[in-house]
């Protein structure tokens, strides 16, 4: 128990706890610093994400702008813009923080990116794919 909750439970909008799900999804050495990788899961209906590993550090975001709900990449695993500094939306140009999501410039500047928690285990890098389970049945 961490904090007076189970450790391998996760905290989502809403108040609902879920267990988390940590699922396989590439090796490390797959994925350039800095660097992008679109993924899906097939048991939740392929409900899309992304990996971003920008300054030795990695992170997940589920793809979809906060904006129009549309897909973020330009191209497949081009997610960041042509300096790789931000995350950003191939649809109008927002541009988006690696490291918290947050939007700095566009029509959705103030809101965030859905992250997800993310991990290197032996080399591998594991998504905690919980928070999309709730909506594997919209997608």
């Amino acid at each position: 128990m961490l904090c007076g909750w189970p450790v391998n439970s996760v905290v989502v909008p809403g108040w609902r706890f879920l267990m988390a799900e940590w699922v396989d999804v590439t090796d490390l050495q797959q994925l350039a610093d800095p660097g992008s990788k679109g993924c899906s899961v097939e048991g939740i209906n392929g409900v899309p994400f992304f990996l971003v590993r920008k300054d030795g550090e990695l992170y997940a975001y589920r793809n979809r702008c906060p904006h129009t709900g549309a897909p973020l990449e330009w191209m497949p695993d081009q997610f960041l813009d042509l300096d790789n500094s931000f995350i950003q939306c191939a649809l109008h140009g927002a541009l988006f923080r690696a490291d918290n999501g947050y939007c700095l410039r566009g029509p959705c500047a103030g809101q965030s990116l859905e992250a997800l928690a993310v991990r290197q285990q032996q080399g591998r890098v594991e998504v905690d794919i919980a928070p999309l389970r709730g909506e594997a049945s919209t997608t």
